[in-house]
């Protein structure tokens, strides 16, 4: 289980430091293309400085411990729903691109949003794993009621990408702790419908589906984005430009430090590249849920198992978007892209699953009997 665990923080360490290199190339060919009088390094900078407070933030995860961490997540999720009604409070919240998504802090942004995105699996968890098996329709209706909270607000924020994602976790978490189907598959299945109905009537969701189809419609508008990435992707060829070489950044395409860094990394790196990149998030997976499989106990199981599942969902989302596959969601490429806030609630969540591997390590060390030799507690939950 060690070496399982070197190896998941060294898949995550080296997309950090392509991130950082990326970071790095792209704001400094910012600042040198629009003569900006700031340092080449400021964003560089920033995000090892976000990373340290990140790694103080895993450290006080860690000292409290994952069991520690879900008894407390009611005072956590409402601690986060009230940072939440703080982006809306004028000289609190920073309003940008008309969103209401952050709190400024010194010169600097925290946006809520994104710890929210990691605390109410948590707060499912806990309820989950506290709560008489199997979970009554009255419970369930009054969990969900109490998530709506938060996720209404980040709704009206708006950030429709972080509550899709937040949704498709909590849908993937009522597979996971087996929630009967008739509780949310109907209801889901409704809402979904009808959403889609009202949608087809309003002429700007049309609109945008069009462009997602074919950005060349509006090139000057919301095609712009999509349509540069795949420029800057389709130029890296097989082998890419070469580090330092691409045009796209030369600000031709918006957010390329941010949700589109990917793209930036296919031009000068090329198709294969991007393999190994795919490649590092897909063993981050396939470590992530080996340990899931070997964790003492369901709590261990379903935390690490959905952490891992909601950095890799985050993962596909940016790159299908930057490839052209989904329509643009404003999601962060964990570990690799800039931002701040991604970044410290990432770090505390793997803070977290290492705090659970630590725990089946320690086990291994004084059991009586091998932990290989033990039931794993994946096959126990199934049955």
């Amino acid at each position: 289980m060690r070496s399982c665990t070197i190896a998941f923080l060294t898949c995550i360490a080296i997309i950090f430091a392509m991130g950082l290199l990326m970071v790095f190339n792209t704001t400094a060919a910012e600042v040198l293309d629009r003569s900006l009088e700031r340092s080449t390094h400021h964003a560089v900078v920033k995000q090892i400085l976000y990373a340290a407070l990140g790694g103080v933030g895993a450290a006080l995860v860690s000292f409290f411990g994952y069991r520690q961490i879900l008894r407390l997540s009611p005072f956590f999720l409402t601690l986060g729903t009230i940072l939440l009604i703080l982006v809306f409070i004028p000289g609190i919240g920073q309003q940008i691109n008309g969103a209401y998504r952050w709190i400024g802090i010194f010169g600097n942004s925290l946006q809520p949003s994104e710890f929210v995105k990691y605390l109410i699996p948590v707060y499912f968890i806990h309820v989950v794993t506290t709560t008489e098996q199997p979970m009554k329709l009255s419970v369930f209706l009054k969990l969900m009621g109490a998530l709506s909270i938060p996720i209404g607000l980040i709704l009206v924020e708006p950030d429709n990408g972080t509550v899709a994602i937040i949704m498709t976790t909590l849908v993937a978490l009522f597979v996971l702790t087996r929630i009967k189907w008739s509780y949310w598959a109907l209801p889901l299945f409704l809402f979904v419908l009808c959403g889609v109905i009202v949608a087809s009537k309003m002429p700007h969701v049309s609109d945008r589906i069009q462009i997602y189809l074919d950005p060349e419609l509006d090139l000057k508008g919301k095609g712009h984005q999509p349509y540069q990435a795949k420029i800057a992707a389709g130029s890296g060829k097989l082998w890419g430009k070469g580090l330092g070489e691409s045009l796209q950044k030369l600000d031709y395409l918006p957010e390329a430090r941010s949700d589109y860094i990917a793209a930036i990394y296919a031009e000068e790196f090329g198709f294969i590249g991007m393999l190994g990149l795919l490649f590092a998030y897909m063993l981050l997976g396939l470590l992530g849920f080996y340990m899931a499989k070997k964790a003492l106990d369901l709590a261990g199981f379903y935390l690490i198992a959905i952490f891992t599942f909601l950095i890799c969902f985050q993962a596909f989302l940016n790159l299908g978007v930057v490839s052209g596959l989904l329509p643009s969601k404003g999601t962060n490429l964990p570990f690799f892209s800039q931002g701040g806030s991604n970044l410290l609630a990432s770090f505390m969540a793997v803070a977290l699953i290492i705090n659970v591997t630590r725990e089946i390590s320690l086990c291994v060390k004084k059991c009586s009997s091998p932990l290989r030799e033990q039931e794993d507690i994946f096959f126990r939950h199934r049955r």
